[in-house]
């Protein structure tokens, strides 16, 4: 188990270099791709995964990716009041045999599994992003190992019913690894002439944020599983489960480090 872990975790790994490093346009179909199927494992969650709602979230899904293939995410909005129109007028079609909170499920799948996950995108194509993307994984799949070591050497008081095995002090643990992790990559970063911030100040501040938000994005993926009395999303990573299983934490991250970057843009604090 642990070798086909690492195995997936590897070649994982070597997939994200590979589209951090080219971009555009395989970042897009990619993660699109990603999406998609995160998606589908929610529906095979909720039991939509062969209904009208199904569909309609499936296909609002491949409509964002299109139009983030394209520069027109613009649109999201109005792609998400049509997707949620539509939702109703199935669930109206099919009353009684759709319930309301059918609808509730399908629009949410289509914001986490779908727009939330295209901040990766967003990321990487910022100026420089081919840099900045990596405090994404940092803010995630970094703040996770750090947290897993600092919990088994220190970790003595547990923090969610959510989840048996992580504490306190391996949540302190993961956010300040993370935030160290992410100040010593700031030295290896070419000049930023478009950041107002110096990379040692702002990297691991972004970084620590997000390990704090990649707690309860892990915590909220496990939430959802336990509410429906299954063990993994699916089985599309050997070792590791499905898609959600794997980006439940980078999903939440995403969308902070994007938008931190931005906002960082407007301050100045070099001098």
């Amino acid at each position: 188990m642990f070798i086909t872990r690492l195995i997936s975790g590897i070649v994982m790994l070597a997939g994200l270099v590979a589209l951090f490093v080219f971009g555009d346009p395989y970042a897009t179909i990619a993660f699109g791709l990603l999406s998609l199927i995160a998606d589908y494992e929610l529906m095979r969650v909720f039991k939509h995964e062969k209904d009208e709602l199904g569909i309609v979230t499936m296909i609002s899904v491949v409509v964002y990716y299109v139009l983030v293939f394209f520069g027109e995410e613009g649109y999201t909005v109005q792609l998400i009041a049509t997707t949620m129109v539509i939702l109703l007028i199935v669930y109206v079609i099919r009353y009684p045999k759709i319930r309301i909170e059918a609808v509730s499920q399908c629009f949410f799948a289509v914001v986490y599994a779908g727009i939330l996950m295209s901040h990766i995108v967003f990321t990487r194509n910022l100026p420089q992003g081919a840099w900045l993307v990596w405090l994404i994984v940092m803010g995630s799949w970094g703040a996770d190992t750090c947290a897993y070591c600092a919990g088994k050497l220190f970790g003595k008081h547990h923090f969610s019913e959510l989840s048996p095995k992580k504490t306190i002090e391996g949540c302190v643990g993961g956010v300040l690894g993370a935030g160290l992790i992410a100040f010593g990559y700031s030295f290896f970063v070419p000049d930023m002439i478009w950041f107002p911030i110096s990379p040692t100040i702002v990297f691991p501040v972004v970084v620590m944020i997000s390990a704090v938000v990649s707690i309860f994005g892990d915590l909220a993926a496990s939430a959802i599983k336990r509410n429906y009395d299954i063990k993994d999303y699916g089985h599309l990573i050997p070792g590791h489960g499905g898609v959600l299983d794997r980006f439940d934490s980078v999903i939440f991250v995403a969308p902070f480090v994007y938008y931190l970057l931005l906002l960082s843009t407007l301050l100045d604090l070099k001098g």
